[in-house]
């Protein structure tokens, strides 16, 4: 008897975490002659426990779901549910009786960290029970910290947005030349520095804005950020600074913390704002000079207008290839992704453990944070920007983007 597929989303939304969606819609509907009904958690697994679900055929059938690949944010809506971590919780029968009550023999879940737990203790519990339904995770996260991945769907969207919004910022910075300024940049990141470290290529040139780029994955000392800043001004007076917002003292002292008490979100992450704040406030006394901050905040993962073609791509390419590979009986798995080649760009979808990726944090490599700590590398360069490449057109209508809505 042919199985449903049921396809959910979790997490911070990125630009690209709905074309991963159509890869999986699509590539499952194609396929009717091997699935029943191709559904979607509405606020994901939370939604899905009570009762929301929408059927996947019908968003095809309106013509919507071409909308879908372009439109940021969660189509599906997303949420932030802890499954327990006890395998023995009443949750567990309740979720698979509710598979079983809808004929679902096939799960997907899209995001990050906190998701691959989830497909890791769905597929653990199936394991346990010899349910026969097979439970696979989607990659994606504009922190790009997912372990055994090159890289993850929505990183180079945010980071093609970073890269082109402070080369922007560095030009309206430049504007004046007869006194000097600081314009510090603050850039999501917690514990791992990637989009901030892709700030590196809005440079057109050597020792081009920003001259000073910090990571959460070097130990921030405040006294030696005014000393950088103070002679980097002698070159370059109009100074652009861009920083993570989980600059620390490296012993579990975020920056902010310093400026205001922080409040801690359901997974009792430290919920982070008011790095750059601080800083503007420390050059503002130490220098003496004109000062702001800017943080990108959640325009650097909803922003469509920066779509990175090569993105977008790999992300469907991860819906399809994540379709194919629970046809073929894999089960526990993420999709990940294995690059081959750099020039040219080339890499592969694959599959790995997901009870190897899940609970662990993949940070910039040292060797890649140079000048004790104040920029980044060549390599990281070579790294990044193929991931950047590529334009998207983004329907529009009466002069704006079209997106799709539920």
């Amino acid at each position: 008897m042919k199985k449903s597929v049921i396809v959910g989303q979790s997490g911070g939304p990125t630009a690209v975490i709905n074309g991963s969606l159509y890869g999986v819609a699509a590539e499952a509907l194609k396929k009717n002659d091997q699935f029943d009904h191709v559904y979607g958690m509405v606020n994901g697994i939370e939604g899905f426990l009570n009762n929301q679900v929408l059927d996947l055929a019908k968003i095809q059938e309106s013509g919507e779901l071409e909308l879908v690949k372009t439109t940021p944010g969660a189509f599906l809506g997303s949420c932030r549910f802890k499954l327990p971590e006890d395998l023995n919780d009443q949750v567990f029968p309740q979720l698979f009786q509710k598979f079983e009550e809808m004929n679902i023999g096939y799960f997907f879940y899209i995001g990050g960290n906190d998701s691959m737990d989830t497909v890791s203790k769905l597929s653990r519990y199936a394991a346990k029970t010899g349910s026969d339904v097979r439970v696979l995770g989607l990659p994606k996260t504009i922190d790009n910290d997912l372990v055994l991945t090159d890289h993850t769907p929505g990183f180079a969207s945010a980071a093609k947005y970073v890269a082109a919004t402070v080369r922007e910022i560095a030009i309206d910075a430049s504007v004046y030349d007869n006194k000097k300024s600081v314009t510090i940049v603050e850039i999501m990141g917690r514990h791992a520095g990637w989009l901030a470290a892709a700030s590196v290529l809005a440079r057109k040139f050597e020792n081009d804005n920003p001259v000073l780029i910090y990571l959460p994955e070097v130990a921030f000392d405040p006294d030696e950020f005014i000393e950088k800043v103070k002679t980097a001004m002698e070159t370059t007076p109009n100074l652009v600074v861009c920083i993570s917002e989980g600059i620390n003292d490296g012993n579990g002292t975020f920056v902010c913390e310093l400026a205001s008490d922080v409040g801690v979100d359901n997974f009792g992450h430290k919920m982070l704002t008011g790095s750059g704040k601080y800083l503007e406030n420390l050059v503002k006394e130490k220098l003496g000079v004109k000062v702001r901050s800017v943080e990108l905040n959640v325009s650097q993962r909803c922003s469509s207008s920066c779509l990175s073609g090569t993105d977008l791509t790999e992300a469907i390419n991860s819906g399809a290839f994540g379709v194919n590979a629970a046809l073929a009986g894999e089960t526990g798995k993420m999709i990940a992704f294995t690059r081959t080649s750099d020039a040219p760009y080339t890499l592969e979808c694959t599959l790995q453990d997901v009870n190897e990726i899940c609970n662990k944090e993949k940070t910039v490599p040292l060797e890649w944070i140079i000048n004790d700590g104040s920029d980044i590398s060549e390599e990281f360069i070579t790294y990044a920007r193929p991931l950047i490449q590529g334009q998207v057109d983004v329907p529009m209508k009466d002069g704006l983007p079209n997106f799709a809505y539920r």
